[in-house]
């Protein structure tokens, strides 16, 4: 499937004139952040080539497009939630709280989103019965595309940033903690990882509410 605008068309034709595709790298890893891509557009009629979904191209070819991602579309950034924030929160919580913090680094207003998937996570859900509305805020209006990484270039894009942006700082946090492997599994569970896992235990960058292997006694 290639990438085309024909959905962010669809939005600007309706009025939108800056569409935001976002997409999160991270969430089933087993270490480090959420990341979450945005990639705001105005209306245009190209984008680079070979652009995808970031989990069909080579780390080489991911890297290759950061250039020409920057002068795709008229803004961009990635936000992260944190391991302990994934702990406190949840996943969902935590993948809209770096969605936040990623629109919020955009200087301009989103009129529209572009999502990944088929569960928005990043509209707030409705205040509980006491009232609480922590982590209420005005999202966009959202509209979700299935596989939207391989159909909608702006989404395509954000996944690529996110991708990067997080690859790398999982290979900085490998230096300080070389025996996961987060240079080659990036924080996902390959085998090595579970390994050392049972091996070590989690270390302060793993997400310690989640299922992680036991550490077998006296490894």
């Amino acid at each position: 499937m290639a990438v085309s605008l024909a959905h962010e068309r669809a939005l600007w034709d309706a009025g939108a004139a800056t569409v935001a595709g976002i997409d999160e790298v991270g969430r089933g890893a087993l270490a480090g952040p959420v990341s979450v891509g945005v990639v705001v557009v105005a209306p245009c009629d190209t984008w680079p080539d070979g652009l995808t979904d970031s989990k069909l191209l080579t780390a080489a070819r991911r890297e290759a497009l950061i250039a020409p991602l920057q002068g795709f579309g008229v803004a961009r950034a990635v936000g992260h939630a944190s391991p302990r924030e994934i702990d406190a929160a949840g996943i969902v919580a935590a993948l809209r709280l770096a969605a936040r913090r990623a629109l919020a680094a955009i200087p301009l207003a989103v009129e529209a989103v572009l999502l990944d998937g088929t569960h928005d996570w990043l509209t707030p859900p409705p205040p509980d019965l006491f009232g609480d509305d922590a982590g209420q805020w005005d999202a966009p209006p959202v509209t979700m595309v299935v596989k939207g990484d391989q159909a909608c270039a702006s989404i395509a894009a954000g996944s690529v940033i996110a991708k990067v942006e997080r690859d790398s700082l999982m290979a900085a946090a490998h230096r300080d903690h070389p025996d996961y492997g987060w240079d080659g599994n990036k924080g996902y569970g390959a085998a090595a990882h579970l390994e050392a896992l049972r091996r070590l235990g989690p270390s302060p960058l793993h997400r310690v509410s989640w299922r992680l292997p036991e550490r077998v006694s006296g490894g």
